[in-house]
């Protein structure tokens, strides 16, 4: 709509509610509730405000609050329940003339759910309310939910379908509370009211779900308002979908019980004898129905029977055998059972008496050693006997812990043997493939017939692309000479590389065994005669040189002080490099070079 046509009331808030903060829009909004009730609007200036706030977004604005948390907001929950009513006040009469599909497939059904939503939380908050004045606030806050979702789609018929499709729906209907339900029936009353047949349109796990909440009141509670509402709700289901009371006959099939006896004279017998008779009137109709089906399943059950029985008749021997083989086994396993518990039994009790002679022999031997014994040697026998003692248990101790021991490792010392096993193979797989001479030469992949005209025909092409120049039997014979020379210098550079690098691999192997001797080598306080031969080099020059740098490193510790006045700051294991003159590159560990 252009700037010029809009209202100046809404316009004006629209401005202020631009240029203010989050926190205050809620209370902005609620000035709409004063432009939309003012007494001197028509019917057409009424529909002209609220295309104009639907314009300027107010009632989005409405909506994207209802989605954040009601406790938050200025004024808490009767600021909500407010919008609630504002929000389906602009809703109802408003005609959208742009982009119509996203008003009423998007953001109608969005305004229900968020208005449920609304409805569920304050009706959380009044069942666990303590005060009795916010028990009335919260039912009244409730209340006003209620009634602007009935106005929502009294406005919109379409919406009916989609309220009593909405779980939350069914949720806010789900409950015990007597108040709240009272105003979910009211509201489910207006639905029906509105579009009689929006039963019919929803699923049919729905229709069952809210069906099974009415009869679960009437059978549940006593409470005769609860028990007119269900009641008056059932009615006019009954009188306006007139398939379903069929459906009550069929799910419910003590409903006309419970109802006469349970709901009779609770000041709403009217209501109560009308649904009586719709459902007297069903069962009457459909009693000679009932009594065909009656008869057809009779004969079902009969033939079925008789085939059952003609079934089992033919299986009985095979079932006596099997239920004999199956009673011998059983009992035979209780046989073994009890013998096995006799021969448990016998043996626990020979084991006792053994036990027992063995410890009334134990006492009579000890009496007649005393007897024997001299009465000055009693302590001394009885050490011995102790000691005698501790060593047998100590000794069947250190056998069991043995025995234990060797069980545990037994599984680590197979695998120790198969890494031995396994490494010894490499050893001697890598032993004859060093000693197997390396050829220089390796014969070339046979070439197929296909591959063999292939490249002579690619030879063919290059030689007539590339015409190369004559050549005299001379210079091919020397070509061919030189090309033998460069060929037998390189075999020998082969070969000569080739014992380098063998050379290379011992001196490797020779330098990591000598430092693993250094590094396994134990300290002088432990050092024996038979160690110092692993350290002793048969080579004279190497003698000489050890002897000679031991000879310096003991000069050195014995000079004098003056003459270590210049070392205060060296550290005791470092000598000097002029009194140590030694070429460690000269130096062969282990005797070998």
């Amino acid at each position: 709509f252009p700037m010029a046509a809009a209202d100046p009331q809404v316009l004006a808030l629209a401005a202020q509610i631009t240029e203010s903060r989050e926190q205050d829009i809620p209370l902005l909004l609620l000035k709409l509730k004063g432009i939309l009730s003012s007494p001197s609007l028509g019917c057409e200036e009424s529909k002209k405000i609220k295309q104009d706030i639907y314009s300027f977004g107010l009632t989005q604005y409405c909506l994207l609050i209802l989605k954040q948390d009601h406790s938050q907001l200025c004024g808490a929950w009767a600021t909500a329940a407010q919008l609630a009513e504002i929000l389906s006040h602009c809703c109802v009469g408003l005609e959208v003339k742009e982009d119509p599909e996203e008003f009423y497939k998007k953001f109608l059904p969005s305004a229900v759910d968020s208005l449920l939503v609304l409805g569920k939380r304050l009706q959380a908050r009044f069942i666990r309310a303590l005060k009795e004045k916010e028990k009335q606030d919260f039912l009244h806050w409730f209340q006003i939910v209620t009634d602007a979702i009935c106005w929502l789609f009294g406005g919109h018929i379409q919406l009916a379908a989609c309220v009593l499709q909405n779980d939350r729906f069914l949720q806010l209907l789900i409950t015990d509370d007597v108040e709240t339900a009272i105003i979910m029936m009211a509201m489910l009353h207006n639905i029906l009211k509105i579009d009689s047949s929006v039963l019919l349109q929803v699923e049919e796990d729905t229709l069952h779900s809210v069906l099974d909440e009415l009869v679960y009141k009437l059978s549940s509670t006593t409470n005769p308002a609860v028990g007119s509402a269900a009641t008056k709700l059932l009615l006019l289901v009954a009188k306006f979908c007139k398939q379903l009371v069929q459906l009550f006959t069929a799910r419910y099939k003590g409903l006309k019980g419970l109802l006469s006896k349970q709901w009779t004279g609770k000041g709403f017998d009217r209501e109560l004898n009308q649904l009586l008779d719709l459902l007297y009137l069903e069962q009457s109709n459909g009693k000679g129905e009932m009594q065909r089906q009656h008869q057809a399943a009779c004969i079902i059950q009969a033939v079925w029977r008789g085939f059952q029985t003609r079934k089992r008749l033919k299986k009985l021997p095979q079932a006596v055998i099997t239920l004999q083989r199956s009673f011998r086994a059983k009992r035979e396993q209780k046989l073994q059972h009890l013998k096995k518990q006799k021969e448990d039994e016998a043996l626990k009790l020979q084991m006792q008496l053994q036990r027992q002679r063995a410890m009334r022999l134990f006492h009579e031997r000890q009496l007649a050693l005393l007897e024997v014994v001299h009465a000055s040697q009693v302590n001394k026998y009885m050490e011995e006997m102790e000691e005698k003692s501790a060593v047998t248990i100590q000794r069947f101790w250190r056998g069991y812990r043995a025995r234990r021991i060797f069980h545990q490792q037994k599984q680590s010392l197979k695998e120790y043997k198969a890494a031995v096993i396994i490494q010894r193979a490499a050893c001697k797989f890598l032993e004859k493939r060093r000693r197997r001479p390396l050829s220089p030469w390796k014969e070339p992949k046979g070439l197929t017939d296909e591959q063999r005209l292939a490249l002579q025909q690619k030879v063919d092409d290059y030689i007539k692309l590339h015409p190369a120049s004559q050549m005299s039997e001379e210079m091919s014979k020397e070509l061919h000479m030189q090309a033998q020379a460069k060929l037998a210098q390189f075999l020998l550079r082969s070969r000569l590389d080739q014992r380098a690098a063998q050379r290379r691999e011992a001196l490797l192997a020779q330098v990591n065994t000598d430092v693993e001797l250094l590094m396994n080598a134990p300290g002088l306080a432990e050092t024996t005669e038979k160690d110092l031969g692993a350290f002793v080099s048969q080579s004279l020059p190497v003698a000489t040189k050890a002897r000679q740098t031991h000879n310096t490193m003991l000069k050195y510790t014995r000079w004098p002080w003056w003459k270590k006045l210049g070392d205060e700051f060296m550290e005791h294991d470092v000598i000097p490099d002029d009194a140590i003159n030694t070429e460690l590159e000269t130096l062969f560990i282990g005797g070998r070079k």
